[in-house]
C-alpha cells in the first residue's frame, strides 16, 4: 500500500505543476554604452573625376590561339579579353548554352577539340581550357 500512496502522491505534485501559473520573466538591467573610441582617420579619396581605370598589361598583350581555337575565332593574335568576347559571340551564335543549366556550354565539334574532347563544360571550366590554347 505504501508504494500505491508513493505513485499518488507524485501525480498530485505533477498535477500542481502544472496549474501553477508561470512568473514573467525578469527584465535585465540596461547595459552601460560603452567608452567610445577614438575616430580612425579616413583614408585619403581618390580622384572622382571621369579618369578610367587603366587595364592590366597582362590581359591586353596579343596572344597566338592554337589550330584548333583559330578555327573557331580567328587565327589573328588577340588579347586574352577579345578571345573570350569572340568565343561568347561564337557560342551564343551557334546556340550552344544549355538551356536548362544556363551556366554550362554543350560542345559542337569544334569546340570539343577546344574543351579536350568533352561534351559538356561549365562557363568557369571553359576559360581555364581556353588559356591553354594560347601562345
Amino acid at each position: 500500500m505504501a508504494a500505491k500512496k508513493k505513485t499518488a502522491a507524485k501525480k498530485s505534485v505533477k498535477k500542481a505543476k502544472k496549474a501553477a501559473p508561470k512568473k514573467a520573466a525578469a527584465k535585465k538591467p540596461a547595459k552601460k554604452a560603452a567608452a567610445k573610441k577614438p575616430a580612425k582617420k579616413a583614408a585619403p579619396k581618390k580622384k572622382a573625376s571621369g579618369a578610367k581605370r587603366k587595364p592590366n598589361a597582362a590581359f591586353m598583350k596579343p596572344m597566338t590561339p592554337s589550330a584548333s581555337l583559330a578555327a573557331v575565332i580567328g587565327s589573328n593574335p588577340l588579347p586574352r579579353t577579345e578571345v573570350t568576347k569572340k568565343l561568347w559571340a561564337y557560342i551564343k551564335k551557334n546556340d550552344l548554352q544549355d538551356s536548362k543549366n544556363r551556366r554550362n556550354i554543350n560542345a559542337d565539334d569544334k569546340l570539343k577539340e577546344v574543351f579536350g574532347g568533352k561534351k559538356t563544360v561549365s562557363m568557369f571550366e571553359m576559360t581555364k581550357l581556353v588559356a591553354g590554347h594560347l601562345k
